[in-house]
């Protein structure tokens, strides 16, 4: 068969042209532009200069800096272990459940809703006069160990605009990122394995941790890079519930954008999320790889 009847029996290709424009335009086009700025001077009236330099990575490696990202860091490292801990005993009871389309209706339920609107109802929960609050001061009471002011009323505790309250909401926001895959890798698991590694001896948390968490590696994985990465450049979060010690990159970049206009480190910061974003997708993408050559050369053998 010549290449033209081929081309002509076989038009797939062509199919993925409208599909690579729109990517190319709207994604990789805009990535490009803010690289170039990344490598461009600032200039003192707003926007960038057209000369070659790398002021703006240097100023974002500063030691300024530098705390601003090992605290987006942490915190992120935080949020995400923590989601991946609550997600893994929750997918595992969505799998072994009869009523799994309810549970994750219920799990999906929170997208439904703005995410400005799940951040202000938080507030109303930490806030000085939230539910917390109003808890905290009636056990207080109660008990009789309340710190009080010196007109003999309640102290309220500051939840609010602090680090753990980010981290707090950070895990409600993007718990359901990690359930999903958790629970779709479960759910694929054959289950008989662990009643066979139970009756070789293992005791039951020998037995998940042994044998299921091995196999449901790849969804830990995408689970750990789904929460990680929307919540290592997170904005509204840190913006609304947290101060200025809690801020983070996400808060910086938009600071640099609206209030100094310093587009080049703005964008400096931008491209190394960007890549980090983009080295945590190609780890997952390759570990599954080798988990399916694993799988492939087992079942040959």
């Amino acid at each position: 068969m010549t290449e033209k009847k081929f081309r002509k029996q076989n038009p797939g290709p062509f199919y993925s042209w409208p599909m690579g424009i729109w990517f190319s335009i709207f994604f990789i086009v805009p990535i490009l532009i803010i690289i170039c700025y990344s490598f461009m001077k600032n200039d003192l009236y707003g926007g960038v200069l057209k000369e070659f330099t790398l002021d703006a990575y240097r100023q974002m490696f500063s030691p300024e800096y530098a705390e601003i990202f090992l605290r987006t860091l942490w915190m992120t490292i935080i949020a995400t272990f923590v989601s991946c801990a609550i997600a893994i005993p929750c997918g595992y009871a969505m799998a072994r459940s009869r009523h799994q389309t309810l549970l994750l209706i219920l799990v999906i339920i929170p997208f439904l809703t703005n995410s400005l609107i799940r951040i202000f109802a938080w507030m109303t929960i930490l806030g000085e006069e939230g539910l917390l609050n109003s808890v905290c001061g009636f056990f207080a009471k109660a008990f009789f160990f309340v710190t009080q002011n010196k007109d003999g009323s309640f102290e309220p505790v500051q939840f609010m605009y602090t680090k753990g309250a980010v981290i707090l909401v950070s895990i409600y926001m993007y718990l359901p990122y990690a359930i999903l895959p958790v629970f779709t890798s479960i759910d694929r698991f054959d289950f008989t394995l662990l009643e066979a590694a139970r009756d070789l001896g293992a005791s039951k948390p020998g037995a998940i941790f042994r044998v299921m968490l091995p196999g449901i590696k790849s969804g830990i994985i995408s689970a750990i890079i789904f929460t990680f990465i929307p919540i290592f450049g997170n904005y509204t979060v840190p913006q609304i519930i947290g101060s200025t010690e809690s801020y983070m990159l996400g808060n910086t970049i938009m600071d640099q954008i609206t209030k100094i206009g310093n587009l080049p480190l703005a964008s400096a910061i931008s491209v190394v999320l960007t890549f980090i974003s983009m080295a945590a997708i190609l780890f997952m993408i390759s570990s599954e790889k080798k988990e399916q050559n694993l799988k492939t050369v087992k079942k040959e053998s």
